[in-house]
């Protein structure tokens, strides 16, 4: 019996609007803090770079990570964490291997430039590959949206992943 790749690819996406300037909650973007940058409205850290790839796992298991997983974890275990919401969700993926995940993120702040190395380390420790299968874009968004006018932050997935199938 022959064995043949099964290719799949997930997308999702996450969104949070930015607390008031005032605010002491961190802001969390791949697992990194952010200084100068008011945390996320949102029951977790909001992290949206690791909500989006929940939601990509999402797309692939058929399984809520954020509306079912996450909000079991926040609501009987207080957890605030996206990257334990993300471990739990690559659980999910039994047998599948991700080869790739691309990220692109809306907003006009923080300024990512400098940053763009240490989050995809960080997001590939997470998810146990390497650097080079993460890729990561961002915009200003020209200010045609809320994003772009620096009201919160928008981060797109898309999520490859392979397994073997017999045939």
């Amino acid at each position: 019996m022959n064995a043949y790749p099964l290719i799949r690819t997930g997308i999702g996406q996450d969104s949070h609007r930015f607390l008031p300037e005032d605010s002491t909650k961190p802001c969390v973007i791949a697992g990194l803090i952010f200084e100068n940058v008011p945390g996320f409205k949102a029951n977790s850290d909001g992290d949206v770079v690791f909500h989006a790839i929940c939601n990509a796992i999402s797309s692939l298991t058929g399984v809520l990570i954020l509306g079912d997983i996450a909000d079991d974890l926040f609501f009987k275990h207080g957890i605030t964490d996206s990257s334990i919401f993300l471990q739990e969700g690559l659980k999910l993926l039994g047998t599948q291997k991700i080869v790739h995940v691309a990220l692109s993120l809306e907003g006009s702040r923080p300024h990512f430039k400098s940053h763009i190395f240490a989050m995809r380390e960080n997001t590939a420790r997470i998810l146990e590959i390497n650097t080079n299968q993460v890729g990561i874009t961002a915009t200003s968004g020209e200010g045609l949206t809320d994003f772009g006018c620096g009201d919160g932050l928008q981060c797109f997935a898309i999520l490859t992943t392979i397994s073997e199938l017999n045939s």
